[in-house]
């Protein structure tokens, strides 16, 4: 059953990386007036560069697990079969 959820996964990960980086950008907007600095850009506030990585990557992380736990919700309600591990591994 994971080969079957493999290229769903991989789908609803490139739309959960556009949706994370449209609500990144529009909680920059609320911040700053100017585009979020990024690492290609010449003349940048390093320390604002760092705080804008910090925080898109938060994002990225949260909407990509998020999306990532419903679709296997989803898949294992339509399936029956819960396409991942159980429970985390003791460490």
């Amino acid at each position: 059953m994971k080969f079957v959820f493999l290229p769903i996964s991989i789908v609803l990960g490139l739309v959960a990386g556009q949706l994370s980086k449209k609500l990144f950008d529009f909680m920059w907007s609320r911040f700053d007036e100017e585009e979020a600095p990024r690492p290609k850009h010449r003349e940048i506030n390093v320390p604002k560069l760092l705080i804008a990585l910090v925080i898109e990557g938060a994002v990225f992380r949260v909407v990509k697990g998020l999306v990532d736990h419903a679709s296997r919700r989803g898949f294992a309600k339509a399936t029956g079969a819960w396409p991942g591990e159980d429970a985390p591994e003791r460490a």
